[in-house]
């Protein structure tokens, strides 16, 4: 019971979503621009790096602060705080007070692993940044940050239901991006990489 509790604590920590929010606040349905997604990236594509960042960080913090919560609840059942994380990841992609049409998950998934440890997230960030610009698919970084965070926790010798808990929100980013990961190799991917950084970085106005 315990464990159905903290993933459905999560999941109405998810569902709330301010990327919807702050379309609002400027006129704009993000599920109506860009990619679609009530999330930071579309955010921030639509409504710019502002609006994207305030969004990113709301979104960790949902996840991070639901695990928190639920742990305090629930401090005989150790994995309390992952799984409602994991139930806050599920609410983010589909959020009951929008119709079940969310985000993809990164964020939310972000928040999952700054509630297991600050020093994996250096890690994470690096190895998922690395093998984007490697591969120049914006797809590569939810990829590889799904799957080596249960790495991590098994390196660090953590227990066995948090490895799990691990793999479990890292099936589900991957299920979020597989769409992603199609269009990716139909060669339909909407921002190249390090076409961007150059964009960005060396532009000239």
């Amino acid at each position: 019971m315990e464990a159905v509790l903290s993933i459905g604590l999560g999941y109405l920590f998810g569902s709330l979503s301010p990327s919807a929010l702050v379309g609002r606040l400027n006129k704009t349905d993000v599920r109506k621009a860009g990619t679609g997604n009530l999330g930071a990236t579309n955010t921030m594509l639509v409504l710019g790096w502002r609006a994207g960042i305030f969004v990113m960080v709301f979104d960790l913090m949902k996840s991070f602060l639901s695990g928190k919560l639920a742990q305090l609840l629930f401090p005989e059942l150790g994995v309390a705080g992952m799984l409602a994380c994991i139930g806050s990841m599920v609410g983010h992609c589909f959020p009951v007070f929008h119709h079940f049409r969310g985000g993809k998950g990164l964020a939310t998934f972000g928040g999952l692993a700054i509630y297991c440890g600050a020093r994996y997230v250096p890690i994470l960030l690096a190895a998922g940044l690395a093998m984007m610009l490697l591969f120049d698919r914006t797809v590569a970084f939810p990829l590889t940050v799904s799957a080596l965070l249960p790495l991590l926790l098994y390196g660090f010798g953590r227990s066995t239901a948090e490895i799990w808990a691990a793999v479990v929100a890292g099936v589900v980013l991957v299920l979020m991006h597989i769409g992603n990961l199609k269009k990716s190799i139909a060669g339909e991917e909407i921002t190249h990489v390090r076409g961007y950084l150059k964009e960005k970085l060396f532009h000239k106005r």
